[in-house]
């Protein structure tokens, strides 16, 4: 209502750090002669918190700056007009035409749907305690119990092929052969939230990856799963090397592993087959399984290398036990802290065209627009100019809020080296978690006890460095936790998460037997496959069907919780026929 002059509107999101104002619209003058205001109509973001900016088209004098945070379907007016004409006071008053809508509400829809769900089930399952009931629903069923459960994939232990593959040793008791259910239950429960952000996520922001710095939901799964990677790699060695396996053996077991998962990935996983044929003009060489089977690859030959006699069996000894992780694997510690030592300086030494030395932002309008062609830093940098660009991927998430244009990928070749120490760290976790179940350890009760406790500082000491590198804050820390880069900070924060969610989960599976750790438990068992398949038959009914309303959280949740569950269906009637795809 500004009769002299029009405004220009401009925004920047909450999430965006230290980003340039975007504009959004020109509102002309009022007509004053005929009382007619200027007006203008945007859409805006409802994901994060808005900064409005008005700015008079006269001298770009700013008029007023309003923070809000807009609910979905919801329509505001800004109106702005002046106080006074002697002292030419402007006034912004928003005002809520219609309010927005509890975009939440599926969430907890959902939420109670599945509590139902399982209230059902363990009403069934205490019903199946009555033996009259449970007599007449196996006489029904007849179903065939699986009395010994094979390895899954990417590094447990698998007692058929150790079997077959030398002699039986000796101090290979039975309670050997129990199997730590709670590691499946761990990578079953990751792999399905990995689906489940993969396939949208209910499209709410907390269940994508974030744009740059910082953690949601969907930057979670990842790591977990590289974690227990390294947990499965420890107790596969130890199990094969104990059943007779000659190392050229292993080793050879190891190489093809790395090499089928790499293979998967370039050529099933990544290409959209839906846009024509493999070409290698625009193949995506890094990804998720490319970057597992070379972790896998690094891990494991360095933990088969150095492996001693003592460490074969579970009955090393060392002098200390504060010193536990270090001692038995000093070897691999030297190797590990070298290859921190070359993403150091690479990251904050190397020298990229139009960067600053050791930049680890986003590019595009962050930084106020200072470097918008340098997303990543050395990590972008290196790729591009090792891989290609168009040989990466090409929408990143900082694509959204930073509007970077430069292809930027997150499973690049300088973050890999991270990786290789996040599951390094999951591979010291059989030393406490197996207790004598898989190791032949030769420990006193206290002094278990004592291990565990040394174990959970040894993680909870992690997370102190988390906290240093980060200074507890989302930007402002020395090395800010990127999932994108996979920064350090990022790698301790996520095996300090990792190692007490695993605990937690051993303790209710294993110790006290209070959870079979399913529906997790059946997904974990057939991890490879799973993956694969969501990947594979994303965009096939009954995975993905056409909406009638594109922008309904509610529609998209239904979809993407029902291909989520459904893989959990397809993981469990697998089990039940015995069927394990292993690499």
């Amino acid at each position: 209502e500004l009769p002299a002059q029009g405004l220009r509107l401009a925004a920047v999101s909450g999430a965006c750090h230290q980003c340039l104002y975007q504009f959004l619209a020109f509102i002309p003058p009022s007509n004053g002669s005929l009382r007619k205001p200027g007006t203008a109509a945007v859409m805006v973001d409802t994901q994060h918190p808005l900064t409005l900016l008005l700015n008079g088209s006269v001298g770009d004098r700013e008029l007023c700056k309003i923070q809000y945070h807009f609910g979905e379907f919801g329509n505001y007016s800004l109106v702005v007009k002046t106080l006074s004409s002697s002292t030419k006071t402007v006034s912004c008053d928003l005002v809520i035409n219609k309010g927005p809508i509890n975009s939440y509400l599926p969430i907890l829809f959902a939420f109670l749907v599945y509590m139902g769900i399982l209230a059902i089930l363990i009403v069934g399952h205490l019903f199946m305690k009555i033996d009259p009931v449970r007599n007449w629903v196996y006489k029904k069923l007849n179903p065939r119990e699986t009395d010994r459960l094979i390895n899954s994939e990417l590094g447990s232990p698998n007692t058929t092929d150790s079997a077959s593959s030398g002699p039986t040793p000796r101090f290979w008791s039975t309670a050997s052969r129990q199997r730590l259910r709670s590691l499946d239950t761990f990578r079953g429960l990751s792999l399905i939230i990995m689906v489940f952000v993969n396939y949208g996520g209910g499209k709410y922001w907390f269940f994508k990856h974030e744009s740059w710095n910082g953690l949601t939901v969907a930057d979670l799964v990842f790591p977990w799963f590289v974690f227990i990677m390294g947990t499965s790699i420890s107790l596969s060695l130890s199990s094969m090397l104990r059943w007779g396996n000659s190392k050229q053996k292993v080793l050879g077991k190891i190489l093809w592993r790395s090499f089928l998962l790499i293979m998967l990935g370039i050529i099933v996983v990544n290409p959209n087959y839906c846009l024509g044929p493999l070409s290698w003009d625009n193949l995506r060489i890094p990804g998720v399984l490319q970057r597992l089977g070379f972790t896998y690859l690094v891990v494991a030959a360095l933990e088969l290398l150095f492996t001693r006699a003592g460490a074969e069996t579970g009955t090393l000894e060392t002098p200390c036990l504060a010193l536990q992780d270090i001692l038995p694997y000093w070897p691999q510690w030297i190797f590990i802290l070298m290859l921190e030592v070359i993403w150091l300086c690479l990251t904050f030494l190397l020298p990229v065209p139009g960067c600053p030395r050791g930049y680890l932002g986003p590019g595009g309008i962050g930084d106020f627009g200072n470097y918008p062609n340098c997303t990543g830093g050395a990590a972008g940098y290196i790729d591009r100019l090792l891989l290609g660009e168009k040989h990466i991927y090409q929408h990143p998430s900082s694509s959204v809020i930073y509007q970077t244009t430069m292809p930027y990928d997150p499973e690049g070749i300088l973050g890999t080296i991270n990786t290789i120490f996040m599951a390094f760290l999951g591979l010291q976790v059989p030393l406490f978690l197996s207790g004598c179940i898989f190791m032949q350890c030769k420990l006193s009760i206290s002094e278990i006890c004592c291990s565990g406790y040394i174990k959970f500082s040894n993680f909870l000491f992690q997370g102190i460095i988390s906290a240093i590198l980060t200074k507890c804050s989302k930007e402002e820390g020395f090395i800010p936790i990127n999932k994108n880069l996979w920064s350090i900070s990022y790698v301790t924060t996520m095996s300090c998460f990792a190692f007490i969610l695993l605990l937690l989960i051993y303790y209710l599976v294993d110790v006290k037997r209070l959870w079979s750790g399913a529906p997790f438990f059946y997904p974990g068992m057939n991890s490879i496959l799973i993956y694969i398949g969501h990947e594979v038959f994303e965009n096939y009914f009954p995975f993905k069907w056409k909406m009638q309303d594109s922008q309904s959280h509610a529609e998209h949740l239904t979809q993407n919780l029902t291909a989520t569950t459904l893989w959990v269906i397809i993981s469990y009637l697998l089990y039940r026929r015995r069927i394990f795809w292993k690499i």
